[in-house]
């Protein structure tokens, strides 16, 4: 047999096998969406699970590995090829078995500490993420340091064998949840800037670390401010060279922007289709098309976008788990899922009419309260993990290769 035959037939026993295993293993209410991002289990020593159902779904994918089924086994995976995680994840999108675990962890530490972490940080670190014990969150953006994230304040300041930390994040992702925290550093205020950052681990549970939620208008508080006061952290948790933070960064936000994308196309697949809400809403004609051309027009083309937006993102998947980095090219499929997904909430208040932009009562249903404020949310996706105007720029040097 040749080696095409050899390896098909070995992809299409696994295929079995992991049909099989699914099928016997996912309890049916893990085979729907989840009614919220919320809902979804984000692991840690303070979360707490929905219900029996998500605590055996993930027990069970934890012990076969397939939380992070391409990791090692060493760390808590199952050692799988991208090939064969392929198949896996089509076989989960079967029978629409939702992830028993997301996490920044791992998808955005985790290609960290592969690539320049040591192995002690790697064998600390990521048994734990890949079974959910532990939430890590996000210490970048500062009230001084947004989109010039390189004008960060926040020093670490060696002292024997620790750093000790002070200064200030915001818009720290559910850092008051989180256990963890992958930190952006000064440790030499005297290099240029983009040369005296290092990347720090942070245990949340430090003498000195102090976070405060931040109301938003929707009434949620996803967001943080994180406050460091003489924070003393083991100088066994710097990530790479003390001064090499930049180049670790950029890295990460090429993974941070590859999940942000490929998150909100799963959220997009799991929302009522929008030709089945504008039906509902406005109407169909003679011949069950929606009565309204304009509208009709309007739908297909982000019906059309999102679909190439899918296969761009799948392409970019299979090309990471080759073992390609996802480099420059992450910033196109942030840039464009966020617009996408802007268009989308827009349409879905668009077509629910006046009733769509309802806040509060009971004359409005669950759903239509939850369109308004996911409106509202989406505006938020052109700045969050880089402003689509940092992407526009990172294109027109790094893809395009225009002059500066």
């Amino acid at each position: 047999m040749s080696d095409a035959g050899s390896d098909h037939a070995r992809l299409e026993a696994f295929r079995a096998e992991a049909r099989a295993w699914l099928e016997a293993h996912c309890p049916p209410a893990m085979r729907a969406p989840a009614e919220s991002d919320e809902a979804e289990f984000w692991g840690g020593r303070r979360a707490a699970f929905e219900s029996e159902a998500q605590r055996a779904w993930l027990e069970r994918m934890v012990e076969r590995g397939w939380t992070a089924p391409t990791w090692p086994r060493e760390y808590g995976g199952a050692g799988l090829d991208a090939a064969a995680a392929r198949v896996l994840e089509e076989e989960m999108r079967r029978i629409g078995a939702r992830a028993p675990l997301k996490s920044l962890g791992m998808w955005m530490l985790a290609p960290i500490l592969f690539e320049h972490g040591t192995e002690e940080q790697r064998r600390e670190h990521l048994p734990p993420i890949a079974r959910g014990e532990i939430r890590w969150c996000q210490g970048y953006s500062e009230p001084g340091a947004g989109s010039d994230l390189a004008s960060l304040s926040t020093r670490a300041v060696r002292d024997g064998e620790m750093f000790v930390v002070d200064g200030q994040k915001i818009w720290t992702s559910h850092a008051d949840l989180a256990d963890w925290m992958f930190c952006l550093v000064r440790t030499d205020p005297d290099l240029p800037k983009h040369k005296g950052i290092s990347f720090l681990l942070i245990d949340m549970a430090s003498p000195g670390v102090r976070v405060r939620p931040i109301r938003l208008i929707s009434g949620a508080s996803p967001f943080c401010e994180t406050f460091f006061t003489a924070v003393r952290v083991p100088a066994r948790n710097l990530v790479g060279q003390a001064g090499a933070g930049w180049t670790i960064a950029k890295a990460l936000l090429a993974h941070e922007r590859a999940a942000i994308s490929r998150l909100r196309d799963g959220a997009v697949q799991e929302e009522e289709p929008l030709e089945v809400l504008a039906r509902r809403c406005v109407g169909a004609d003679a011949e069950g098309r929606i009565a309204d051309p304009v509208l009709r027009d309007r739908i297909a083309q982000v019906n059309l976008d999102a679909l190439c937006n899918r296969l761009a993102l799948q392409r970019s998947t299979e090309a990471e788990r080759a073992g390609r980095e996802p480099g420059p090219g992450s910033s196109m499929a942030k840039l464009y899922g966020t617009e996408i997904n802007k268009r989308r909430k827009e349409l879905r208040v668009a077509i629910q009419g006046w009733r769509g932009m309802g806040w509060e009562g009971d004359a409005f249903t669950p759903d239509e309260l939850k369109s308004v404020r996911d409106w509202l949310r989406s505006r938020a996706s052109s700045i969050e993990g880089g402003t689509s105007e940092i992407q526009l720029d990172i294109i027109a040097k790094r893809v395009l290769g225009l002059p500066g």
